[in-house]
C-alpha cells in the first residue's frame, strides 16, 4: 500500500506539471502574433471566438527590419569665407541665418552629419583663451562679434537638433591664410613668432617639427573637446604644406632639423618630416578618446598615396610633398574614420575614382570607417549631379553596410540646380543612420518605455527612457498590414500622432528605440494595436 500511495503521489505530481506547462505553453504561444491566420481551417467554435491574439497594447518581441545606415556628410569652410560666413561683415542675425538655411537645407535632403570649420588658420570661430577671433568672422582678427555670441555652441545645437552630428574641422599647421588680411598684434603669427614659418605665397606654417607647435595644437583640440558637445575632430589635406605654397622651394626648416641633427638624429630628412607628422596624428587620436571616449577623429587627406598605389595612379605623390604617411594612419588605426579625397571622375585615366577607393579599403586593416571625399562642386564631367549619384552607387558596392562620402563642399549643393534633386530622388530618397563604431567604448543604452492612447482615428505614441543623456537620435517603428515601415526622430521629439490607417492599410503595431551618439541601438519595446 504505502509503494502504491507513493506512485499515486508520483502520478498526480507529474500530471499537474504537464498541466501547468500545457498552460504556460499556450499562454506563451498566445503572446505571439499568429500567421496566416486567415488560411487555417477550423471547426466552427462551440462558444464565443476569443477577441484578440495579443491584447490591446500588450508588448511583445518580433523582429524589426533593419535600420538603414549611411555617413552622409558636407563640409562647411569658414577660410577665405568659402561657405559660412558667406562675407566677414555680416551681422550675428545674418551670419545665425546663412546657417540655419544650411543646416534646413542638410537635414530636408536626408544628410546625416556637418563638416564645420572652425579653426581655418591658428584662430577661432569659437570663444578661445589659446587663440583669437577669425578675421573671417568679423573682418579683424580677435575682434568677436558684435553682440558677442558663440558661433560653434549655435551650430552645435542648431544641428543637434536637426538629427545632425557636429564635425569640427581644424587645419592643425596653417598659422595664417593669404586672405586673412595682414597679421596684427593679436595672430598667432605674431605670438608665436618662434615656430611660425613665412612661405612664399603670403601664407604662415607652423613649424611641424617643433615640439611647442605640437603641443600647442594639442591643447587647442583638447580645450574644444572639453569644452563643446561635439561629434568628432576633423583634420583636412594639409600637413607640410603643398610645394606651390613656397613657389617650389622646400620648406624652410633648417633651424629645426639642425637642432635635430646636433642632438643625434639619424632619420632622412624627409623621413624625420613624416615622422613628426605620424607622433602628432597618434597623440591626437588618443588625447582625444582619453577625454571623451565618444568623440571620433577623422582625417581627409589627399586622394593619391603615392604614385602607382594602385597600379597605373598618377598625380601627386602626399607621402613625398606633404610629408603625410597617410596609409600608416590608416593601418595603424590611428583615425576612426578616413576620407580620402577623391575628387576626380569615374572614368579618369590617371586617377579613376573605384580602383582609388579599392586600393584605400585594401589598407584600412582595422576596419575603420572609409567613406570618401566627393567633389560636388567641380567634379570634371559634363553632368556633374549624375558623376557625384554614379560615385555614391560605386562606393555603395565597395563599402558595403559601412557606407558614406562627405561632399566638398555644400556650395557643390547650392549652386548646381541639379544636384540636391539627384540626391533626393536617387542615393538619398530616404533618411540613414550613420554607421556604427564598435571599437568606441559607449554606455549601454536602456530599454525606451513606449506609451499608447487611443485617440479615435489616430493613436498617441509616447517614450521615455532612464538615461536620456546618452541618447542622441530614436528610430520609431510602424506596422501596417503586417509590412513595418522606420522613421528617424531627433531627441527633443518624445511623441507622435501615428494614423489608424494609411492608404487602406490598417495600423497593426508599434516600437521604439533608441540610438546613441555613436550610432549603438537600444532594444525596442513594441506594442500592439487595435
Amino acid at each position: 500500500m504505502r509503494i502504491n500511495y507513493l506512485k499515486l503521489i508520483i502520478l498526480s505530481g507529474v500530471f499537474t506539471s504537464f498541466m501547468a506547462c500545457s498552460t504556460q505553453s499556450n499562454a506563451v504561444n498566445a503572446s505571439l502574433p499568429s500567421k496566416n491566420t486567415a488560411k487555417n481551417k477550423t471547426l466552427p467554435p462551440a462558444g464565443p471566438k476569443p477577441e484578440a491574439v495579443i491584447p490591446p497594447n500588450e508588448t511583445f518581441r518580433i523582429m524589426l527590419p533593419e535600420i538603414k545606415r549611411e555617413f552622409r556628410g558636407a563640409w562647411i569652410a569658414s577660410v577665405a569665407n568659402i561657405n559660412w560666413p558667406s562675407r566677414n561683415n555680416l551681422s550675428v542675425d545674418q551670419q545665425k541665418a546663412e546657417a540655419i538655411n544650411m543646416l534646413n537645407m542638410l537635414k530636408d535632403n536626408n544628410f546625416n552629419a556637418v563638416i564645420f570649420q572652425v579653426r581655418p588658420s591658428a584662430d577661432a570661430l569659437y570663444t578661445s583663451t589659446l587663440e583669437p577671433w577669425s578675421y573671417f568672422l568679423t573682418g579683424q582678427t580677435g575682434v568677436a562679434p558684435y553682440p558677442n555670441y558663440d558661433p560653434l555652441q549655435f551650430w552645435i545645437e542648431e544641428a543637434h537638433k536637426r538629427g545632425l552630428e557636429l564635425h569640427v574641422w581644424l587645419n592643425p599647421y596653417r598659422a595664417h591664410h593669404s586672405n586673412g588680411g595682414a597679421p596684427n598684434s593679436l595672430s598667432m603669427v605674431n605670438k608665436l613668432s618662434d615656430i611660425v614659418i613665412r612661405l612664399k605665397n603670403g601664407m604662415y606654417w607652423l613649424d611641424p617639427a617643433n615640439p611647442k607647435t605640437q603641443g600647442h595644437v594639442s591643447n587647442v583640440v583638447k580645450d574644444i573637446v572639453k569644452r563643446y558637445d561635439i561629434d568628432a575632430v576633423h583634420f583636412d589635406d594639409y600637413f607640410y604644406p603643398y610645394a606651390t605654397y613656397n613657389r617650389g622651394a622646400d620648406f624652410p626648416d633648417n633651424a629645426s632639423w639642425n637642432e635635430y641633427i646636433r642632438n643625434g638624429g639619424t632619420l632622412s630628412r624627409a623621413d624625420w618630416r613624416r615622422d613628426n607628422v605620424n607622433k602628432f596624428v597618434e597623440r591626437i587620436y588618443k588625447e582625444i578618446h582619453a577625454e571623451k571616449s565618444y568623440v571620433r577623429f577623422g582625417i581627409s587627406p589627399f586622394g593619391i598615396w603615392k604614385p602607382g598605389y594602385p597600379q597605373g595612379i598618377v598625380g601627386s605623390s602626399q607621402y613625398d610633398e606633404l610629408y603625410a604617411d597617410a596609409k600608416l594612419w590608416l593601418n595603424k588605426g590611428w583615425v576612426d574614420y578616413f576620407s580620402p579625397q577623391l575628387y576626380w571622375p569615374i572614368e579618369s585615366k590617371g586617377q579613376p575614382f573605384e580602383p582609388l577607393l579599392q586600393w584605400w579599403k585594401s589598407e584600412n586593416t582595422l576596419n575603420r570607417h572609409l567613406w570618401p571625399g566627393l567633389n560636388t562642386v567641380e567634379i570634371r564631367s559634363s553632368d556633374r549631379p549624375s558623376e557625384i549619384k554614379n560615385q555614391i552607387e560605386i562606393s555603395r558596392q565597395v563599402l558595403g553596410n559601412n557606407a558614406g562620402e562627405i561632399h566638398w563642399s555644400i556650395a557643390g549643393l547650392t549652386k548646381n540646380a541639379g544636384m540636391l534633386p539627384a540626391l533626393k530622388n536617387g542615393p538619398y530618397k530616404d533618411k540613414a543612420l550613420v554607421p556604427k563604431t564598435p571599437w568606441l567604448k559607449a554606455v549601454s543604452l536602456q530599454t525606451p518605455s513606449l506609451f499608447i492612447n487611443d485617440n479615435g482615428s489616430f493613436v498617441q505614441a509616447s517614450w521615455s527612457i532612464k538615461n536620456i543623456k546618452e541618447v542622441f537620435q530614436w528610430v520609431l517603428f510602424t506596422q501596417y498590414n503586417g509590412i513595418w515601415e522606420t522613421e528617424i526622430l531627433t531627441l527633443d521629439q518624445l511623441s507622435k500622432e501615428i494614423p489608424k490607417s494609411k492608404d487602406g492599410k490598417t495600423l497593426n503595431a508599434a516600437a521604439i528605440k533608441a540610438i546613441d551618439r555613436l550610432g549603438n541601438e537600444s532594444d525596442y519595446t513594441a506594442k500592439q494595436i487595435k
